[in-house]
């Protein structure tokens, strides 16, 4: 179990799409929609375990048309994701209840961004068998793992959006934003892309 979570706190903390979303959302709108961001990847996870617990993963990655269904999709809602960054917000934040929306979909951003993503779903079936110990239980061990994933996903996340935003004054100044937006349109562009040339190895 230490070995798995040793592992698991390793690919949690590993830069990727995730850390990017939360960024990009952090220092846009704030803490709380990197919050809510952060929760809605960690919701996703969760969906994830429930797929792999359920054998639902396996049978789309062992489907080509519903894993390029899926990988298009997904790498399409990334890459459109990349290029909002690159867009100009002329609305602002004004009343409350436009904020309420905006964390509502930063939950849904993190949500899709995540389920959306065959490669989680290959993570999932493909990363916690190997620490499955007893084959009786294995289901109730999977489920257990990926809620346990998604809970040190979550801390990390809080965490990481905390730190984040008690430099948020430095970073939104207008050269240091101007990059970090472009940077993270960069790259989940380069996420996108790359998702469209993974491969369904089932």
């Amino acid at each position: 179990m230490l070995t798995f979570i040793l592992m698991t706190l390793f690919v949690v903390m590993s830069p990727g799409v995730d850390t990017a979303l939360i960024t990009k959302r952090t220092l846009a709108n704030g803490k709380k929609d990197g919050l809510w961001m952060a929760l809605g990847i960690a919701t996703g996870s969760l969906g994830h375990t429930v797929a792999a617990t359920l054998g639902l993963s396996a049978l789309i990655l062992q489907s080509a048309i519903a894993f390029g269904i899926l990988k298009w999709i997904g790498a399409i809602y990334l890459i459109y994701l990349g290029v909002q960054s690159f867009l100009v917000r002329k609305e602002k934040e004004v009343i409350s209840e436009e904020k309420g929306v905006k964390q509502g979909s930063a939950f849904k951003e993190g949500l899709l961004s995540n389920l959306l993503n065959p490669k989680v779903a290959i993570f999932f079936i493909t990363f916690l068998p190997q620490f499955v110990t007893v084959k009786e239980y294995a289901m109730m061990q999977l489920f257990l793992m990926g809620s346990c994933y998604a809970i040190l996903s979550i801390l990390w996340f809080v965490c990481y959006v905390f730190c984040l935003y008690t430099i948020r004054e430095w970073l939104l100044s207008p050269t240091v934003q101007n990059y970090m937006e472009k940077l993270t349109g960069i790259v989940l562009i380069g996420f996108g892309i790359k998702l469209l040339f993974t491969q369904n190895e089932s």
